[in-house]
């Protein structure tokens, strides 16, 4: 089937460009992508963070954070949700000066194992939405940086967390996770569904920047679906922020 997402016009640059809607600032190389909006306004309501940047969309402003973990200065934003949007953002960061990113947010659990809360590391995704075909020819499924994958998994086992490292099912369409589509993901690995996930990968593939993820099992659509407030786990939430700034300040630098 010929649709535009097979297009191959990958060695051509936008015509618009990041560097044409953010200037670069004095800002960290290290940044945390947080989807934790009240995470990061309780840091930032504590006095503990200070504003480098503005990322901005038609809803509103995305502030660019400065934190300090471990004596090193980390950049922390919120990349708002779904592909399109955190991956226009994920540009805009890299186009200000950073190029190692720790990604950290929630998922739905596609099986039984994983309970409200438990970790896991992405080390692939399932490329069920458009966004990442603009980064990376046509496939079904993105891998992940094994350098970041490996770094997580360190930080997480020092810290005694139990987590899984595993696949994520990346969607753009929430309310058409159908039962049968869940059935196929489960099949070829996928363990949680997210939305931006696969789209992240790509575009630090085709930026040439370091990029890691880790989720929590949030909802579970393992059979019928429960909420199982998951978007109230306040403290399962700042843990893993945290955990994500700490392997954060552990990222080697990109080498160019």
């Amino acid at each position: 089937m010929d649709i535009p997402l097979t297009e191959n016009d990958l060695d051509e640059s936008g015509v618009i460009t990041p560097q044409m809607v953010v200037k670069g600032v004095d800002i960290p190389m290290k940044a945390v992508v947080c989807f934790f909006a009240e995470v990061i306004e309780s840091i930032a309501g504590k006095g503990k963070a200070r504003v480098l940047s503005v990322l901005r969309s038609e809803h509103g402003e995305h502030p660019v954070y400065e934190v300090e973990r471990g004596g090193e200065r980390l950049a922390v934003f919120h990349p708002g949700v779904g592909a399109p949007l955190a991956a226009l953002f994920l540009e805009e960061a890299i186009a200000l000066g950073c190029s190692e990113f720790v990604a950290v947010g929630g998922a739905g659990a596609l099986t039984d194992d994983l309970g409200m809360g438990h970790v896991m590391v992405v080390d692939s995704a399932v490329r069920d939405e458009g966004t990442s075909f603009h980064y990376l020819p046509p496939g079904r499924v993105v891998d992940a940086d094994p350098d970041g994958v490996a770094l997580l998994q360190q930080v997480l086992t020092e810290a005694g967390i139990d987590h899984v490292t595993g696949r994520s099912w990346t969607t753009d369409a929430l309310y058409r996770e159908t039962r049968s589509r869940v059935s196929r993901r489960v099949d070829e690995g996928c363990l949680t569904v997210d939305m931006e996930a696969s789209a992240f990968c790509a575009v630090a593939k085709y930026r040439g920047v370091h990029f890691a993820q880790l989720l929590y099992a949030g909802d579970s659509l393992a059979a019928d679906w429960e909420h199982r407030g998951w978007t109230k786990a306040g403290t399962v939430r700042e843990q893993l922020f945290w955990l994500a700034a700490d392997a954060c300040v552990r990222f080697a630098p990109v080498r160019g």
